[in-house]
């Protein structure tokens, strides 16, 4: 055997059982998690505010509230984040310019989450004067956040587009806005899904840029209007652990985390779902 061979079959035994001791750490933790949720994860617990009494706890105010802004997030990151990434890869010329523009937007997408809501409170609530920790602010907070994330995604997406379908929408007649529309966008779709995926994922498990723009830790009516105050679900879930019952550390807290995960599950599902519908379109 040859000493090549040798080490592909040794990297390939290693990368084997990286990601096999991975999944069952993983597999473990939810396991878990989910054996401490099972007792406490009921209707009652989805539908109840928070109280002193842990039978009595439920989530219903943060679960409310972190649907609400992460569909804000959606809304306000996904076009400027795709329309950012399409003018960069499509329509900037190939100067030092843009490719100082794209290492910075790199650059942003490793910045720690803490300097985004030390953004988030000197742009929007000192400057702009809106009120601290209401949905507005932590959405456009998060947006803030996730926007690298997209941009980089969506790019490496439409890099991923061969040429060859470019011109020959081009050979065609087509016009560029055409061609991206028609061509380049539903080839690259499944890219910048995955992208948005992981960004709004991201996006809803974070606590650090809100608590610098004062969301609430417990709250015990949900939000009427993205300008209401809100409890996102993960400080909802850090409050738990550090009450003095430990049915709220070994009951409620795994609950909440069960919930979020759920949350996050079905936001993704309904993602891959869409992709699928519309390439199905496409091919149909």
């Amino acid at each position: 055997m040859k000493f090549e061979d040798l080490n592909d079959k040794l990297f390939a035994i290693l990368a084997l059982f990286a990601t096999i001791f991975g999944v069952f750490v993983l597999a473990v933790l939810i396991s878990y998690t989910f054996y401490e949720a099972l007792f406490w994860l009921d209707w009652q617990f989805l539908t109840s505010p928070p109280s002193r009494f842990p039978e009595r706890a439920g989530i219903y105010p943060s679960l409310v509230g972190s649907i609400m802004a992460i569909a804000l997030v959606g809304i306000f990151a996904v076009p400027l984040g795709v329309g950012a990434a399409i003018y960069l890869e499509e329509y900037s010329k190939k100067n030092c310019i843009a490719r100082f523009i794209e290492i910075n937007i790199s650059n942003l997408a490793a910045v720690p989450s803490i300097v985004y809501g030390l953004l988030g409170l000197g742009l929007f609530v000192s400057t702009l004067h809106l009120k601290p920790g209401i949905v507005l602010v932590g959405s456009l907070t998060l947006t803030l956040l996730v926007l690298p994330i997209i941009i980089v995604a969506s790019q490496e997406a439409l890099r991923a587009v061969p040429k060859s379908l470019r011109e020959n929408s081009f050979a065609l007649g087509a016009t560029k806005w055409q061609t991206i529309r028609s061509v380049v966008l539903p080839s690259a779709l499944p890219g910048i899904t995955t992208g948005v995926i992981l960004a709004l994922s991201r996006a809803i498990g974070e606590t650090a840029p809100l608590i610098m723009i004062g969301a609430a830790t417990t709250i015990f009516t949900p939000p009427k209007s993205i300008f209401s105050t809100y409890s996102p679900m993960p400080m909802q879930i850090f409050m738990w652990t550090d009450m003095p019952k430990e049915e709220f550390l070994h009951g409620l807290a795994p609950a909440g985390v069960i919930t979020l995960l759920a949350v996050m599950l079905s936001m993704n599902a309904l993602a891959v779902y869409l992709r699928n519908r519309y390439e199905r379109k496409l091919k149909g």
